[in-house]
Formats: C-alpha cells, sequence, structure tokens
C-alpha cells in the first residue's frame, strides 16, 4: 500500500507566514527603542538591567532575521540594539531633572513637526519631479529662493500670502532654468541642480546685501500665523502637540494628502509615471515626455520654495545667508528613504525633524558639545540612507536624457 503525504495544517501554515524572518527583524528593532525608551521620562528605570535585556532580546532577534536571510534588517536590529543600550545606560547615569528638560514628549513632538515641515515640502516637490525622471539636487537653492523672496514680498507688500506667492514664483523659476539644461538641453541633470544651488546661493547673497545690507532683514516681518484648532487644545498631550500649529504646517500635512491623490489617483499622475518609467512608451502613447518634465520640474520648484518660505515667514521671522543649511540635501535622503511616495516621504521628513527638536535640547547635558549635537540630525540622515540604499527602487528613466 502507498503511503499518502498528509498536507500541512492550514493554521501550521498561517503561523508560519506570521513569523517571518523580517518580522523578527523589525521586531528587534521595536525592543531596541523599548530598551532606550524605559530610562527615559515618564518611566525614568534607574537600573540599567531592563535596558541590558532589552538590548539583547533584540539582538537575538537581528541574528534570528540574519539566519533567515534578512541580514540587512537583522544588522538593522542589531546596530539599533547597541544604540539603545548605550543611550538607555547613559540616560540611567544622568540626572532625573535633565532628562525631564529634554524628553518631554509633547514639547519633542510639536518641535519635530516645525523641523520636519520645510523637509516635507522639500522632499514632495522632488517626488514630482524624479516620479517624471529629472533628479533634481537643486532642492537646496530652490528652497533659498523661496526663503529670501517670500521674506522681501512679505516685507515689500505687507503680506505673509503675497510674500510666499513671490516666494514660489521664485522657486519655478529656478526649477524651469533647472529643465531647460536638463530636459531641452539634456545636460547632466546632477550637474545641473548643483549649478542651480550655486546660482541661488549668489543670487540671494547679492540681493540681501543689495536691499538689507549690514543691518540684516526687519524686525516687523509679517510671518505666516499660528492656528488654533477648537476642542483639540484642550485634549491633554494631544492638544500640546497639534492644538495650535503654525498654518504652513498644516499646509504641508494637506499637500501629504493632495500629492498622493494627484500621482496615484489621477490622469496627470499616471502620465506623471510613465514618463518617469518608460518615455519613449509614454510618447507612443500620446504623451509629450518634454512637456510633463517641465510641469513636474516647476511643481517641485514650487514646493521646495514654500519649505524655504516657511523657514523665513513661519518658522525664524528673518533670513539669514544659505540658511537653509542644507536642508534640501536632507529632503533628498527624506524622498530616498520614502520610497519615492508621500507617506514615507512623511515619515521620514519627521523621523529626521525629531532629531533636530532633539539636537535642540541635547547641549542641556553639555554646553561644550552642543555643536557636535547639531550633526545628529546629518548622522541619522547618513544611517537611514545607507539602511535603505538598494532596497528603494527609484523610477526607471530617473537622470537619463530624453531620446530624441
Amino acid at each position: 500500500m502507498t503511503a499518502v503525504a498528509t498536507p500541512p495544517a492550514p493554521q501550521a501554515e498561517s503561523r508560519a507566514a506570521v513569523v517571518t524572518p523580517a518580522r523578527i527583524g523589525w521586531l528587534g528593532v521595536f525592543l531596541a527603542f523599548l530598551a532606550f525608551f524605559v530610562a527615559l521620562p515618564p518611566l525614568t528605570i534607574r537600573s540599567p538591567v531592563p535596558t541590558v535585556l532589552l538590548g539583547v532580546a533584540a539582538v537575538a532577534c537581528g541574528v534570528w532575521a540574519m539566519r533567515g536571510g534578512e541580514k540587512r534588517i537583522g544588522w538593522g536590529a542589531i546596530a539599533a540594539a547597541v544604540v539603545g543600550i548605550a543611550g538607555g545606560i547613559a540616560a540611567t547615569k544622568s540626572g532625573v531633572g535633565n532628562l525631564e528638560r529634554v524628553v518631554v514628549w509633547s514639547a519633542l513632538l510639536a518641535a519635530m513637526l516645525r523641523y520636519a515641515t520645510p523637509l516635507l515640502f522639500a522632499a514632495l516637490g522632488g517626488l514630482f519631479s524624479e516620479r517624471s525622471g529629472v533628479i533634481n539636487i537643486g532642492l537646496e537653492g530652490m528652497m533659498l529662493m523661496g526663503a529670501f523672496w517670500g521674506l522681501w514680498g512679505a516685507v515689500e507688500t505687507g503680506s505673509w500670502v503675497l510674500g510666499l506667492l513671490i516666494g514660489m514664483v521664485s522657486g519655478v523659476a529656478l526649477a524651469l532654468l533647472h529643465a531647460l539644461f536638463s530636459v531641452t538641453l539634456r545636460a547632466d541633470q546632477i550637474v545641473s541642480g548643483f549649478a542651480m544651488n550655486f546660482i541661488a546661493i549668489g543670487i540671494t547673497g547679492f540681493f540681501f546685501v543689495s536691499i538689507y545690507g549690514t543691518e540684516g532683514t526687519p524686525d516687523n516681518v509679517p510671518r505666516a500665523p499660528d492656528v488654533t484648532i477648537p476642542g483639540l487644545e484642550s485634549i491633554p498631550f494631544v492638544g500640546d502637540v497639534l492644538g495650535t500649529m503654525n498654518i504652513l504646517i498644516w499646509l504641508g500635512l494637506l499637500t501629504v494628502l493632495l500629492t498622493w491623490i494627484v500621482v496615484f489617483r489621477t490622469p496627470m499622475g499616471l502620465r506623471l509615471r510613465s514618463v518617469g518609467e518608460n518615455p519613449l512608451a509614454a510618447q507612443t502613447a500620446g504623451v509629450s515626455p518634454v512637456r510633463v518634465r517641465y510641469v513636474a520640474v516647476a511643481i517641485s520648484g514650487m514646493l521646495a520654495a514654500i519649505g524655504g518660505a516657511y523657514l523665513s515667514i513661519g518658522f525664524v521671522g528673518s533670513f539669514g545667508e544659505q540658511m537653509t543649511a542644507g536642508r534640501g540635501y536632507i529632503a533628498l535622503a527624506v524622498l530616498i528613504c520614502g520610497r519615492w511616495m508621500p507617506t514615507g516621504a512623511l515619515v521620514f521628513a519627521c523621523l529626521f525633524g525629531f532629531f533636530s527638536a532633539l539636537a535642540q535640547r541635547l547641549p542641556v547635558f553639555s554646553e561644550s558639545a552642543a555643536t557636535l549635537f547639531q550633526a545628529l540630525p546629518y548622522v541619522i540622515t547618513l544611517i537611514a540612507v545607507a539602511g535603505v540604499v538598494g532596497r528603494s527602487i527609484p523610477p526607471a528613466a530617473v537622470g537619463r536624457p530624453l531620446d530624441r
């Protein structure tokens, strides 16, 4: 008699599907975060034992994930465990008073949104450009143009709304210059983008000195107002974070939703993505790749300029030369880490915004290391990009000039 193999029970298959090496690796990352969190307010556990135990469990999850073939996530869990253990032990050795001054979660999250907003606008702008196939290294320059001309327009017209519009126009103008070189003249898109950054530095620096001299910008700059949501501000914790926010922060969150709708739910978005993936096939279907790329790069410059204008007329209330301070490049990292998706861009913009907010509070522990702490967001940027390179797949035609 021939033995008949018994098929595995469906319940066993479902359990195997749930417990995957990738999920075990992400569990390790979560445990590593928890190893650090237990030593912070409001828990503030003063013994390093829970931190070490959670960190060891995170390392075990990372090793499990690596043995299952998920080496990147496994190494990420192990690295996060090392950071979590080191940070947790350092927190247990710190004074409770300093920890409570630095780690105020509602204040940190509110500051996170303020620091994330310019990155979010620029990253969404880069999404439009790169989804159409044009690399936009010039986001930094377009943000800088928006920051200066937005403030100048607000001062000259007495209206932050008109200032924002003028800043947007300046960003579009620089973006169209980038499109001229990248699309029409088929120049190297990275070289063209860097050229736009240097042009923006020269233009804003010249007019800043010419108009405002050594005295700097006026003190009474019309600024984008804060908006208070009735009822929301009275909710504990949530009200401290979201109850009163700048109107441009709300505009940034709304732009995430609008970008997702336009790119993935409209014919315009379909044409945009088709040009970024296969411009020849799009042209065969009657779509003009040149027109689509010009429009996409112009939108990119407009959104990046809003991010820059937020810095000058929404956040700081003044302008300084090169005040964007590399945020355009971080926005590119946000775009790559977010896998050219609006929601991904929001998540990673908030991540970098959180560490920027944290860096402003860390000098409480050491005034002499204040400058070193300011490098924290850039270090996190390097780590995040290194962790996703090879896993984020850009549009197929990005960076390639159009064939004639």
